[in-house]
């Protein structure tokens, strides 16, 4: 539910309608385990959370004092780092064996120090200067690696400007992105409502044991292995896309560049549309009033994602400039999909006590439900008319979204939020604001962009008088009861769990099947067909999707066996619970590029037959014939969100192994949790110079004796041999292997 005054209440009761049964099980744990508490669902987005409340930056246990510290079951739980806790997002599989006693082990990384200088422009975000470190950062390559800010030009960010540059670590590629602690941390503290005494205790302990910074204070300077700079004056701003947040774009650029998209080969920067369509128009009717669209229409615009919403310069601008759009007489065409979802229920209180919320309303941007939504591919439904023309014309339209990463049907550059709101009265984003209006208002006067941004002293001013200590003490001294939803949901009360046989969404999982106490001798895999043959920036969510389940896919035909209609289906997602959905929807993005197939889609070649099927139905016949399989890929596979189930998925298909060129950190260690081997080609190797077609069959060599990082042996049946390195780092991980994954191996150590 959108653009209307009670979406928010609307969402929550559909909301508890579709999952009651999943939140009655997080409620059964609350109360099963000791030490776990749960944030009840419609709180807001778990990063925020922390960052306004849970946070302690020092923690005081017993009398003594020690430094805070995160880990996180999602790829942007490094938002925290920008208040200086030490924090980054491991895989579900991992955080399992945490919560179990198994100690996080990790090869020791490099420490790149970010050297940030000046002061940003006056028309300067947060948002845009994250997207220019996030592609300066992917140049430079800090997979695996920390960055530590620091500089004079670190004094210049508030806290939320640097957990807006923290949390998008993830899209930049690194596992940490630090900012050490300093006075404005410590201001920040107060400003949220923390007990002022335990904040003055957290600082004399920092400045006693040397980690308060003074970040205009050169010898304070630590030794890195490596040091990059960026002047603050010199960034624009600027949007990232259309498919992936490292590929930034001058917002003076943006028009251009789509139009280059446009006609450029398929792939990270184009549509291929033949140069004859490149202005098609198609005409629909939506309530009863003509309309047209064209390729860079905006059919979604959405102010979301805890990246900037936990940001209340850039949340009160948008306000500022929605205020001065309705009061300048522009409004937002009714069929573009709009919606606000803030990351905590303060930034409402603000937006309201400032007077601002109901302008956002007026143009469509009320708020829809405090959570991730649309930053992570759940906007919900198009309307039909609106579908029928984009599919009718195939054209290429867009979803503007304040998030922190982008996805591709359809495309979605990431502007701050006010821009948000500027490219949604517009309706398109080939518009060049220096030039064009954004629209004309009843009057016919032209309307520019200049005439209604807010200034940055405009900003400043509003938050100092709205953005206060009381606020954020109101919303969160209730955060734990405020939902009778919640409160409502009977939870049973026993120590053990009871397996509901007809669930669809809670079921048993089949991954200590067959375990036995005793090591099993990993074995040579022999002969494997490969399932699937990709490129580069693979990410969890083509492997593992996370939105709405298509009503063609073998996820969909299950669910529909056990009885559900379509309204029914939910979303990947909210099926975790359920390995049934989960292995039909591993690699069921619909954007998915397999080399083996001629178009976009879920589906590969099952080689034996020559038939083209579905991925899971593949995998389901290789596995009755008793065939391995493994995945060939590019570079960086498994960017994206920190997914389980993009390696859990993966395992319940039978992919015993993935040769990559290389991978990101947390898929990389979510395959070794769960005994799936991640093989990288050796340097300067990849599938194009050892001429491999993917339509091989692969014999991977396991010696008796491993060592982390070994070279291994794999043949092919053409007779044609290469190495290969086993990506198991450290120690702790082949025992891992040898215990066939992380759970595994913790199952043997509890029972003995």
């Amino acid at each position: 539910f959108t653009c209307r005054s009670d979406s928010l209440q609307k969402n929550q009761d559909l909301e508890f309608e579709r999952n009651r049964e999943r939140f009655e099980f997080l409620k059964w744990g609350s109360q099963a385990f000791k030490n776990m508490r749960i944030i009840p669902p419609g709180s807001g987005i778990i990063h925020q959370v922390n960052l306004e409340y849970l946070a302690r930056v020092v923690m005081d246990q017993d009398g003594y004092y020690y430094p805070d510290s995160v880990v996180g079951t999602d790829s942007h739980t490094t938002m925290i780092d920008g208040l200086g806790v030490l924090g980054w997002g491991v895989g579900g599989i991992e955080a399992e064996a945490v919560m179990l006693g198994q100690p996080i082990s990790m090869v020791l990384p490099e420490v790149v120090g970010y050297k940030l200088l000046g002061n940003p422009q006056p028309l300067v975000t947060s948002t845009d200067i994250v997207l220019t470190i996030t592609k300066h950062l992917r140049q430079v390559g800090v997979v695996g690696k920390f960055v530590e800010f620091f500089g004079p030009g670190v004094a210049q960010l508030s806290i939320a400007d640097r957990a807006t540059i923290a949390n998008m670590c993830p899209e930049y590629g690194a596992t940490a992105a630090y900012f050490p602690v300093d006075d404005i941390s410590i201001g920040y503290l107060i400003q949220t409502g923390r007990d002022k005494e335990k904040v003055m205790c957290t600082k004399r302990y920092l400045e006693a044991v040397g980690l308060l910074r003074d970040f205009k204070n050169s010898s304070q300077d630590p030794d890195f292995t490596q040091v990059v700079e960026l002047d603050l004056h010199t960034v624009v701003p600027c949007c990232s896309g259309p498919k992936r947040p490292q590929d930034k774009v001058a917002v003076s650029d943006m028009k251009k560049d789509f139009e280059t998209c446009l006609g450029a080969k398929q792939g990270f920067k184009g549509f291929q549309i033949a140069p004859d369509r490149h202005n098609s128009i198609v005409k629909f009717n939506f309530e009863g009033c003509d309309f047209e669209l064209s390729h860079g229409s905006v059919v979604i615009a959405a102010i979301t994602s805890c990246t900037n919403t936990s940001n209340p310069s850039v949340m009160l601008g948008a306000g500022l400039l929605a205020k001065k759009a309705v009061e300048a007489g522009l409004t937002v065409k009714p069929y573009i999909k709009t919606s606000l979802s803030p990351g905590s229920g303060v930034v409402t209180y603000y937006l309201r006590e400032s007077g601002v919320m109901s302008y956002l309303s007026q143009l469509g941007f009320d708020v829809v439900g405090y959570g991730c939504m649309t930053c992570i591919g759940n906007s919900g439904p198009l309307p039909e008319s609106l579908v029928e023309a984009i599919t009718q014309g195939d054209l290429v339209a867009v979803g503007v979204l304040s998030g922190n990463r982008n996805f591709e049907g359809p495309p979605t550059p990431s502007p701050p939020p006010p821009l948000v709101i500027a490219y949604a009265i517009a309706g398109t984003i080939r518009i060049d604001f220096e030039k064009e209006p954004l629209g004309i208002n009843a009057s016919g006067k032209k309307i520019f962009l200049k005439d209604i941004w807010p200034t940055r002293n405009e900003i400043q001013a509003v938050e100092r008088q709205f953005v206060i200590p009381g606020m954020f003490k109101e919303v969160y001294q209730k955060i734990e009861t405020v939902n009778e939803s919640w409160n409502a949901l009977d939870a049973p009360s026993d120590k053990l769990y009871t397996w509901n046989p007809k669930s669809t969404y809670i079921k048993s999982p089949p991954f200590f099947d067959g375990l036995t106490l005793a090591l099993q001798t990993p074995k040579t895999i022999e002969d494997a067909y490969v399932l699937l043959s990709f490129g580069d920036s693979v990410t969890t969510d083509h492997i593992s999707p996370a939105g709405n389940i298509a009503r063609n896919s073998p996820a969909a035909r299950y669910l529909t066996s056990r009885g559900l209609t379509p309204r029914e289906f939910n979303s990947y997602g909210s099926r975790r619970g359920n390995d049934a959905v989960m292995a039909r929807g591993t690699f069921a993005n619909i954007r998915l590029v397999n080399k083996f197939i001629d178009k976009q889609g879920p589906q590969t070649v099952h080689f034996p037959s020559g038939e083209t099927l579905d991925v899971f139905d593949a995998a389901e016949r290789y596995k009755q014939a008793g065939h391995p399989l493994i995945v060939l890929a590019g570079k960086e596979y498994g960017a994206g969100s920190s997914r389980d189930w993009a390696a859990k998925g993966p395992f319940l298909l039978g992919v015993k192994a993935v040769l990559a060129e290389s991978y990101e950190r947390i898929h990389r260690s979510n395959l070794v949790g769960m005994g799936v081997i991640p093989l990288q080609y050796l340097p300067g190797e990849d599938a194009g110079t050892l001429g491999l077609t993917g339509r091989e069959r692969y014999t991977i060599i396991i010696p008796e004796k491993l060592k982390p990082q070994m070279n291994i042996q794999i043949k092919l049946d053409t007779g044609k041999t290469f190495h290969a390195i086993m990506r198991f780092d450290t120690d702790v991980e082949l025992t891992y292997f040898h215990n066939g994954g992380i759970l595994n191996y913790m199952i043997r150590k509890m029972a003995s």
